[in-house]
């Protein structure tokens, strides 16, 4: 079966910032989403530099998205343009109370 980034994102929105109650796509963290085969790359990042959860968060992506029958994922954690409140859904707002 072929994999699609319809898939792909609905996987991400299992994948929470441990800190955070929300999906990492409502938080607004994943900018990409690239697939080839069953190769898998996402282009994210996270809400600080210094998230000291970015290692189980990527590890918990690649999990989620192996789920899925992809083979390899690569989880590209990038700072520009830096995330701000501003790119989550009005969901997450609402929920955060912004």
């Amino acid at each position: 079966m072929k994999l699609t980034k319809t898939q792909v994102m609905k996987k991400l929105k299992e994948c929470y910032d441990p800190e955070i109650p929300i999906n990492i796509v409502d938080l607004g963290l994943v900018y990409d989403v690239k697939i080839e085969g069953k190769n898998v790359y996402i282009k994210m990042t996270l809400t600080s530099i210094g998230c000291p959860l970015a290692g189980f968060i990527s590890e918990d992506i690649q999990n989620k998205i192996k789920e899925l029958g992809a083979e390899n994922v690569e989880v590209e954690i990038v700072w520009d343009p830096p995330w701000t409140p501003d790119k989550m859904s009005k969901q997450a707002k609402a929920i955060l109370g912004i």
